[in-house]
């Protein structure tokens, strides 16, 4: 098997439909599996997904939601592919985008992940598509949304051109499309984490094993990111936090001082209890 392409699903039938249905739109030059968990939805998506796919997908009934993290890694421990593609169920898969990026990993076999140009519905690109590594000094300017014309703070890399090819550090959990040797040398996902972070934790684990991380803006998808609702979920947005605390904690605390580790903790806090705050105000859409 060259490609197996893992999607979690959650109470979205429709969406995770459309997103297979993008897949299958195509031929493809080398053999592909799909694989979903259901992570515990409450709702007839997984029978419905079932009765519609029949035997073209293979499917993981998952008995409690654990997280996005510990959804693909039950499908990353039955994955055939040489390859794997960490996919949204809330993405469109454009014509040629597995194609292309699939011969641009056969041709460089230094490259351990790599994504592509991720479109948010309005045509505007999801900047979390190519990033640098957070840390402290770019998370603080990002944050506290203040302007800095340092390339080296520049997060999210708006100053390199969205249609071409290049090494990043970080990709979107959205679309990453793996080298399965980079991943059994690193490690599966961090199950610490629920639906934040791990994505760039990853990056971060097969990055320092000494594998390049690829951005090529050349194909596309969309994704449906953030249309069902204005309002967040309190959990969702206690989880975005908690992944910053998890992550700083994993790979800088150690390496920096008391001081700025109180400073830091101290300020996801009370970023995290603000949102939560404000949240409650929103109207939902």
């Amino acid at each position: 098997m060259d490609l197996s392409i893992l999607i979690v699903n959650y109470q979205t039938y429709e969406l995770t439909r459309d997103t297979i249905n993008s897949i299958f739109d195509y031929q493809y030059p080398f053999s592909l599996e799909v694989i979903v968990v259901d992570n515990a939805s409450n709702d007839d998506s997984l029978s419905n997904l079932k009765d519609y796919f029949k035997y073209k997908v293979k499917f993981i009934a998952s008995s409690e939601n654990n997280g996005f993290a510990a959804g693909n890694n039950q499908a990353l421990n039955i994955a055939n592919g040489r390859y794997v593609l960490l996919l949204n169920s809330d993405t469109i898969v454009w014509e040629n985008t597995l194609e292309n990026i699939y011969n641009f990993m056969e041709q460089h076999a230094d490259v351990g992940a790599t994504g592509c140009r991720v479109l948010l519905e309005n045509g505007e690109l999801d900047k979390a598509c190519k990033r640098t590594f957070p840390n402290v000094k770019n998370s603080f300017f990002r944050l506290f949304h203040i302007p800095t014309n340092s390339k080296d703070d520049n997060y999210n890399l708006d100053d390199l051109p969205d249609d071409e090819i290049y090494e990043i550090d970080c990709l979107t959990g959205a679309f990453m499309f793996i080298r399965k040797k980079a991943l059994d040398e690193v490690g599966f996902l961090d199950e610490t984490f629920f639906m934040y972070g791990e994505d760039i934790d990853l990056c971060f684990r097969i990055k320092h094993a000494g594998w390049k991380i690829i951005y090529y803006g050349k194909s596309k998808i969309t994704h449906f990111k953030g249309a069902s609702s204005k309002k967040q979920k309190s959990k969702l947005i206690y989880e975005f936090y908690r992944a910053m605390y998890i992550y700083y904690n994993k790979h800088h605390a150690k390496e920096s001082s008391f001081i700025v580790n109180i400073v830091v903790y101290l300020g996801i806090f009370v970023l995290c209890v603000l949102k939560l705050f404000l949240n409650i105000f929103k109207k939902k859409d």
